[in-house]
């Protein structure tokens, strides 16, 4: 048996996640505690008993998703599953900076402030209402191209990720991506829908985050990641410190290849699959790619009790 760690991305957040991890394993409350010191706020406090909308805020989100995974990474540490119980680390978007965390690449501290500066960053690179993103679900990733494709007519309008089969997202000026909505339906989607986001992700709008995330990559330590990490824009596993450095800028702007990041840790004999931190997104996405590959969710203390068991 071959396992991977996975990741999860922005939209699984939700109050209270992590708290019983925290409550259960010293080493998962130390993670929140390091993670306030690093932002100079008790993020803790928002993740805990705020409210859903600050908490949804990108640059909320983000640190308050990675804390919570590493929290459950500490936890299954202390049970004895460290990072290298698993072959590959990946994460989905933000998910990767926590991956990297978890193989020791970048430090929980400043993963936190890379986070918090990605968060803004991103939020800031498009004027709201400039931008949106939609789901087009029951076309598959070559169909979506070609519709992202269609619809542009001289704006952005990107396939950002390719989720699974039937489930891909684009990405850009809100008029492009609203044309691709009728023209995904014209073309067989099932459904095509706005999402409820911020900001549109993972295109070309945002370049101008892609530079400050050079910028505050460039003045943070990385190092090679305790196992390889199966990288967004990759699609495979990466291990040195520079390319991931490098790969991180470029996932600002550059899809989400999730898809074909599972396909290729199954192709290299992964046969499960552990979803570390909030939600259970990741695992219904790697059921609908691959239905050999078991998954398993590691997201509160009684997942753990269960691993145990």
């Amino acid at each position: 048996m071959s396992i991977a760690f996975v990741f999860p991305g922005q939209g699984a957040q939700t109050i209270g996640m992590g708290r019983d991890l925290a409550e259960a394993y010293p080493a998962a409350r130390a993670v929140f505690d390091e993670v306030d010191d690093a932002l100079g706020e008790k993020l803790s406090d928002l993740i805990w008993e705020g409210d859903i909308e600050t908490l949804t805020l990108t640059q909320n989100a983000q640190p308050a998703l990675m804390a919570t995974s590493l929290a459950a990474m500490r936890a299954l540490e202390a049970e004895g599953y460290g990072v290298n119980t698993a072959s590959y680390v990946a994460g989905h978007s933000l998910g990767e900076y926590s991956a990297l965390a978890a193989a020791g690449a970048i430090s929980v501290a400043d993963t936190a402030r890379l986070l918090r500066i990605r968060g803004a960053a991103m939020q800031e690179a498009v004027p709201v209402g400039v931008g949106a993103m939609a789901a087009l679900l029951g076309l598959d990733f070559a169909t979506a191209t070609e519709v992202a494709e269609e619809a542009a007519q001289g704006e952005v309008c990107q396939a950002a990720n390719d989720n699974d089969p039937a489930q891909v997202v684009v990405s850009g000026h809100k008029a492009a991506v609203e044309r691709a909505i009728e023209i995904a339906k014209a073309k067989g989607a099932k459904r095509a829908l706005l999402l409820p986001v911020s900001a549109p992700f993972h295109c070309a709008l945002m370049e101008p985050a892609a530079r400050k995330m050079a910028e505050a990559l460039d003045k943070v330590d990385i190092s090679a990641p305790a196992v390889p990490l199966v990288a967004n824009v990759r699609a495979e596993a990466v291990d040195s410190a520079m390319v991931i450095r490098n790969l991180l800028v470029d996932q600002v702007t550059g899809s989400v290849r999730w898809r074909e990041s599972v396909m290729w840790m199954a192709a290299q004999g992964v046969t499960e699959m552990w979803e570390i931190g909030a939600g259970k997104a990741l695992s219904g996405m790697i059921r609908r790619i691959d239905r050999d590959v078991a998954t398993r969710n590691v997201g509160v203390a009684a997942d753990i009790a269960a691993l145990k068991a």
